[in-house]
């Protein structure tokens, strides 16, 4: 395996983690522990940190090494705050863009809503990120997509799909659905006000932490 297939391999591997849960906020991101679980050299591993870090999702601290990054209660609301503004204007311009494939963002919701019960929260959270950026692909160009992969990942190390009830997840399942619907109709404002309301929902996930409740709907990742 040459150099640029093994960062990418561990890179996704890593990544996956993260945004899954797997490896929480403030854990330590080792070198040696991930080569040898990933069975690659430590070169390869340490260039798929730098490139974690690079996008937000880790943090190099001198003589600790690499952890994976936390956001307290005012960084993530700003990021939310950023995600509404970024997020809806995207959703309502893919409403108007002619580039949406509604066929494709309905198979990612049906492909959500089959794996709910028992919730696969590693795989819930890849579609909805692939849902989303289908939203994201469809209403801009790379700027756009690049501000928001920023603001719309980082959360996901806090917010987990492992915080959501059964009911909570059901919601934004329902949600999806009626963004996809917004751009069915072609109506820009419908969608931005969906988008806005499935966000200050995922937001509210964020504040309250989780109980006992989640954690037996979601015994294990907006």
């Amino acid at each position: 395996m040459d150099g640029a297939t093994a960062v990418d391999r561990v890179y996704g591997a890593l990544r996956a983690d993260v945004l899954g849960g797997v490896r929480p906020a403030g854990s330590r991101l080792r070198e040696e522990e991930i080569a040898e679980a990933l069975g690659t050299s430590r070169t390869p591993t340490r260039e798929a940190i730098r490139r974690l870090a690079a996008e937000g999702l880790a943090e190099l601290i001198p003589r600790r090494g690499a952890v994976v990054v936390g956001w307290d209660d005012d960084d993530l609301d700003e990021l939310f705050d950023l995600r509404v503004l970024l997020e809806g204007h995207a959703a309502a311009r893919a409403a108007v863009s002619g580039r949406a494939d509604l066929d494709r963002m309905r198979e990612l919701c049906a492909a959500m809503e089959a794996v709910a019960d028992p919730p696969d929260h590693a795989e819930i959270t890849r579609l909805n990120l692939a849902l989303h950026h289908e939203i994201h692909r469809s209403g801009g160009g790379r700027a756009l997509r690049d501000l928001v992969a920023r603001v719309v990942e980082a959360p996901l190390v806090r917010m987990t799909f492992r915080r959501y009830t059964a009911e909570r997840l059901a919601r934004s399942f329902a949600q999806h659905r009626d963004i996809v619907a917004a751009l069915a109709a072609g109506d820009p404002e419908w969608a931005r006000a969906v988008m806005t309301a499935h966000l200050r929902a995922a937001r509210d996930v964020v504040r309250d932490p989780p109980g006992p409740s989640c954690s037996a709907t979601a015994d294990r990742r907006p």
